[in-house]
């Protein structure tokens, strides 16, 4: 006796019936993959983390100057946060702290908007209208930077070179730059060292999406915790949560942060041959460095002003981001979806 088909033993029909139901199942389930993905509710996400991005790196972009100053110039004497802004404003000008400020903005928002949109997109695939895990949560946030970085690393590369261009060194050993813009950096890095040269500090940053990772998992978490006692997030509970997230993972992920930020500069020296740095090899280099110079402490050397800046930064931009997506929403008269 002929054995039945998987999908026709279900409806009653003959396998060959079940045979050509079979493609049509998979088909259906592949266009409400594809659905899920290129949904407007992902697109709201992406849209709203990016203008939330970009608002609270503009209100607290002098603080993140500091906080790379610190991390590439390893001589510079101040300690301080203020004592560095003050530093930089006496001796570069009144704006200095706002320099490179346009391809900073520009990079973090294709930046946040492929990390949001990513994301969002996998957890309406893999959740499915379910309530999310800690672990779910995690991983999405894991692959969701792994493409993050290979997307936008040249993006950063640049704007950390633009943001650095023109400021006064204590460190000899770094070789000054010449951009007049993001379109000349793109032309002169591919001229004069290769297009890899784009990608420097991919390693660092791809063991380093464990850090918004991180920071999405305790923020996804401690928001479902909010989530069901209250209808909605507060500005406040948004502002709060957002702050302890980033805290943590910043504080986890601080040492490869700096070893990223010098990689994706390029412009320090490598003693006694000479060369410019600019391997991947070199993060381990980097790290011995630093330990050796200024002890283990040196690994965190600039981290009052990151955990100042970032903290503040991700606590607006994701009060932001929650309330610009539910007014989205509410004005497009689309149901929320509360896959938390």
């Amino acid at each position: 006796m002929a054995r039945l088909g998987t999908a026709g033993a279900n409806f009653g029909l003959p396998a060959a019936a079940g045979a050509v139901l079979q493609p049509v199942h998979l088909a259906a389930e592949s266009a409400r993959a594809m659905s899920s993905i290129a949904s407007y509710e992902s697109l709201v996400h992406a849209v709203s983390g990016a203008v939330g991005s970009m608002t609270a790196m503009t209100v607290f972009f002098p603080l993140d100057t500091a906080r790379l100053r610190l991390q590439v110039d390893e001589k510079r004497k101040s300690k301080t946060t203020p004592a560095v802004l003050l530093e930089i404003i006496k001796e570069e000008g009144l704006l200095a702290p706002y320099r490179g400020w346009f391809p900073v903005i520009s990079s973090l928002c294709c930046s946040n908007f492929v990390y949001f949109y990513t994301f969002n997109s996998l957890k309406a695939l893999w959740v499915k209208g379910q309530h999310s895990t800690t672990g779910k949560d995690l991983i999405l946030g894991v692959v969701a930077g792994v493409v993050n970085v290979l997307l936008t690393t040249p993006l950063w590369v640049v704007n950390t070179r633009l943001k650095l261009q023109g400021a006064k060194f204590r460190n000899e050993d770094i070789v000054p730059t010449n951009y007049k813009g993001i379109v000349d950096a793109f032309h002169q890095i591919i001229r004069d060292e290769g297009v890899l040269a784009l990608w420097n500090g991919t390693f660092p940053s791809l063991l380093l999406v464990f850090n918004p990772a991180i920071q999405f998992m305790f923020y996804e978490g401690f928001k479902r915790k909010l989530l069901k006692k209250q209808l909605q997030l507060t500005s406040l509970d948004a502002f709060v949560i957002g702050a302890i997230a980033k805290a943590v993972a910043t504080t986890l992920t601080y040492p490869l942060q700096t070893v990223q930020s010098i990689l994706r500069f390029g412009r320090h020296r490598l003693n006694p041959e000479n060369r410019t740095l600019g391997s991947l090899k070199n993060v381990l280099y980097l790290l011995q460095q630093r330990v050796r110079r200024f002890g283990l402490m040196g690994l965190y050397k600039g981290l009052e002003a990151k955990l100042l800046q970032t903290v503040l930064t991700a606590a607006l931009m994701f009060l932001v981001y929650e309330k610009l997506t539910a007014a989205t929403f509410t004005v497009m008269g689309l149901k929320h979806s509360r896959r938390h």
